[in-house]
């Protein structure tokens, strides 16, 4: 789950939150823009959906073959 994790905040590691990668699933997800996800915004999403976060983390490894 941590390779993955990895894998899906290339480049913007120290930044998570501004990963057009991650907005577009948050933005997807939550219906939030990603114009107004911020450093607060995202953890406040990382928090509230921890549990569906970690769910999709284990079934994205599983699909890319990382374990």
């Amino acid at each position: 789950m941590l390779r993955m994790i990895w894998r899906l905040t290339r480049g913007y590691r120290l930044r998570p939150w501004a990963s057009p990668y991650l907005r577009w699933r948050i933005e997807t997800y939550s219906g939030v823009p990603a114009e107004q996800i911020t450093f607060v915004k995202f953890w406040q999403f990382s928090w509230q959906y921890r549990r569906e976060l970690i769910r999709y983390l284990k079934w994205a490894a599983r699909m890319a073959g990382v374990q």
